[in-house]
């Protein structure tokens, strides 16, 4: 659910966006300080709210500058600056050496092992498949727009680049942990 409730402000953002870019802005940085504040209240650590976070910022620049403008050309390519920032948040965490995904992780891990090698490792390759998804997202909107593409593939690159990489973080660390244990019992057999 972690992962699924940081992208509820942007899916609030791009409702009212087909309205009109300005409040749907507004409306996304609501939402996302709303469930901000309400998961720090909760406890939750900032490392675990790092795309929460970022979202919010996202919507100020965004959101000023609509104000601003909003008869801007950007308008047109709000959906592809918005995966622009996703994708730049994700690679971004890798490029600091702390993969967006490694707070979240730590919510549902025991503390013995936040920082052991392998933990690390395996949310440095689930924060990759994230940055991954978002940039194939903000490539097909892009190219999209250019072509004139018909609004399904949009939304079909949309949901395949988020899909598969939420698919990804539930299977993999259950592989990674079964491969691990796979050599643990080979090893004290031998």
């Amino acid at each position: 659910m972690g992962y699924i409730r940081g992208f509820i402000p942007w899916v609030v953002s791009g409702g009212v966006s087909a309205w009109d870019w300005r409040w749907g802005a507004v409306a996304g940085f609501v939402t996302g300080l709303f469930l901000f504040l309400q998961d720090r209240r909760r406890g939750v650590a900032a490392d675990a709210l790092v795309l929460e976070a970022s979202s919010i910022v996202f919507f100020v620049v965004i959101g000023a500058y609509a104000f601003a403008d909003p008869d801007s050309p950007a308008e047109r390519w709000n959906g592809v600056l918005s995966f622009v920032w996703l994708a730049g948040t994700a690679w971004g965490s890798l490029a600091v050496r702390k993969p967006f995904t490694l707070g979240i992780a730590r919510r549902q891990t025991p503390e013995e092992y936040w920082n052991h090698p392998g933990f690390v490792a395996v949310n440095n390759v689930i924060t990759a498949v994230w940055a991954a998804g978002f940039t194939f997202i903000l490539v097909a909107l892009a190219l999209c727009e250019l072509a004139g593409a018909p609004e399904w593939i949009a939304w079909t690159a949309r949901i395949s680049g988020l899909v598969a990489p939420a698919v990804f973080t539930r299977i993999y660390p259950a592989r990674v942990q079964a491969r691990m244990a796979a050599l643990q019992t080979q090893a004290s057999d031998a």
